[in-house]
């Protein structure tokens, strides 16, 4: 998508600090320009997909998202260490996205309340 931030981070058009990146998997995360926690990274599949819900609609669903999940547990775990890690999805404008691609939170470094929002 040629409009949307995350594509233009992926493809290079747009700097970011990355923390992880896999081409063969599709897989990327960088760190969140607006944290809400003292980490707070973004994980998302390098190919557009709009949310969640769009996305396991697609053949190729279950393996992209077991692949983001992982990489976000990951790195929840290094970043979080024994004390935990969030991870969230938001979807759609109700839901609190507000960039139309695909992306996991991972909060880590303080204690997270209920409910989030």
């Amino acid at each position: 998508m040629d409009e949307c931030i995350f594509c233009k981070i992926a493809a290079g058009e747009i700097p970011a600090q990355f923390i992880y990146r896999d081409d063969e998997s599709g897989v990327m995360a960088i760190e969140d320009v607006n944290p809400q926690a003292p980490t707070h990274l973004l994980v998302m599949p390098i190919a557009h997909h709009a949310t969640l819900a769009s996305a396991v609609n697609r053949p190729e669903a279950d393996a992209m998202v077991r692949r983001l999940i992982e990489v976000a547990s990951k790195l929840g775990t290094e970043r979080g260490g024994s004390d935990g890690f969030r991870l969230v999805a938001n979807t759609g404008p109700n839901g609190g996205q507000t960039v139309g691609h695909l992306h996991l939170h991972v909060l880590a470094g303080r204690l997270m309340t209920w409910p989030p929002g």
